[in-house]
């Protein structure tokens, strides 16, 4: 099949979960032996990169800020790909995804897929018209596309409720290489077991402003026991809130900011840490919850549907979700269990490997191609 990935900022991932997705299935599909294509945007994928391993990139402009740089993107790749042979097309998030109706009118032998992530909507960086603009993608997302593809069951029950539509639940996955290595640690004088962990982009619906308060406050009562606070990621159009968090931290030695990292960098920094903390306010089935469970960590994470759906009690602690108090408790008490943080971890590994491995994922995929082409051509 000749396959191309729309609504995605680029490949390899730097940083972003749907980014990450889209990497892990399109390396996967290739090897398969599909001709894969990724649309990907001049301000993400370096421009001299026109092909990641068996991937072909396909460099389009965007108008970038804030609140066209996804939409402006999606256009632009959505007016090229009419012209192509493409047996599917797919879509990802609600917001590129209500473009999707174009090809679904004109392409009519082209099957046409799209993933819903995450209702976007609720995140605080959107003004009221965005999420307007986003509530009609949605729309469209789980009604137009031949597949819909949900990456949780609850936002697969939540499309059959609102929209009528059977969803197909494909969950998100994980691939993680567990290291012994550690030099990449020294450059932020990290040892093993020294540090909790969170990573993500920094957006205010991530919640991390909720963990540095948490952190604070214990430092402050000296019940942190000599941990330190690990925060990977950068902003995305989100300078005010990344500037508001790095003050809150500000004069904090144990709470360090290493920016976007990934490869052995970012490997070397999940296998030593002591637990992974997701105080995110929404999410959709967040990549880096998979990974730290993939790497044998104990997660603290708050008590949204999407991040329980993924846990139990045998490998994570919940908090309230956007109380930080709670999230203080929580965090204590791993800090004074180490042997049940252990035993958390190893626990949440067996559960990572035998749920969401990126593998199965890939060939769920292929199989939901498979259907809608068939019954398009038939």
């Amino acid at each position: 099949m000749k396959i191309a990935f729309i609504g995605q900022k680029g490949i390899p991932a730097k940083s972003g979960g749907v980014e990450k997705h889209v990497e892990e299935i399109t390396l996967r599909l290739a090897q398969k032996g599909h001709e894969v294509f990724v649309y990907v945007r001049n301000n993400y994928t370096p421009k001299n990169l026109n092909k990641y391993r068996e991937i072909k990139l396909i460099h389009l402009p965007s108008i970038s800020t804030k609140h066209l740089d996804a939409i402006s993107h999606t256009f632009f790749a959505t007016v090229h790909a009419l012209f192509q042979n493409y047996d599917i097309i797919h879509y990802q998030a609600i917001g590129p995804s209500s473009l999707s109706i174009i090809p679904k009118i004109f392409k009519r032998k082209t099957a046409i897929i799209a993933t819903y992530h995450c209702q976007d909507y609720f995140h605080k960086k959107w003004n009221w018209f965005a999420r307007t603009c986003l509530r009609f993608g949605e729309v469209v997302t789980s009604v137009f596309p031949d597949k819909t593809i949900a990456v949780s069951k609850i936002l697969g029950d939540y499309i059959l409720a609102k929209f009528k539509k059977q969803a197909v639940i494909i969950p998100n996955g994980m691939n993680v290489f567990p290291t012994e290595e550690s030099q990449y640690l020294t450059k932020w004088n990290l040892q093993k077991n020294s540090y909790i962990l969170s990573v993500g982009r920094l957006i205010r619906h991530k919640g991390v402003h909720y963990l540095i308060s948490a952190f604070k406050n214990l430092e402050d009562k000296h019940l942190t026991r000599g941990k330190k606070l690990v925060i990977v990621g950068d902003g995305f159009h989100t300078d005010d809130y990344v500037k508001e968090i790095k003050d809150l931290a500000r004069g904090r030695e144990n709470i360090i900011f290493t920016g976007s990292q990934n490869g052995e960098a970012l490997n070397q920094l999940f296998s030593h840490s002591y637990c992974f903390v997701q105080p995110s306010e929404s999410e959709g089935l967040s990549l880096a919850l998979l990974e730290a469970m993939g790497y044998g960590k104990a997660i603290i994470s708050s008590d949204i549907k999407e991040n329980m759906q993924a846990l139990n009690d045998e490998v994570s602690l919940s908090f309230r979700s956007g109380d930080a108090s709670d999230l203080e408790e929580k965090l204590v008490f791993f800090i004074n269990n180490p042997a049940l943080v252990k035993n958390m971890g190893e626990k949440a590994m067996e559960k990572a490997w035998a749920q969401f491995s990126w593998d199965k994922i890939a060939d769920q995929i292929e199989d939901v191609y498979k259907e809608a082409l068939n019954k398009k051509r038939s």
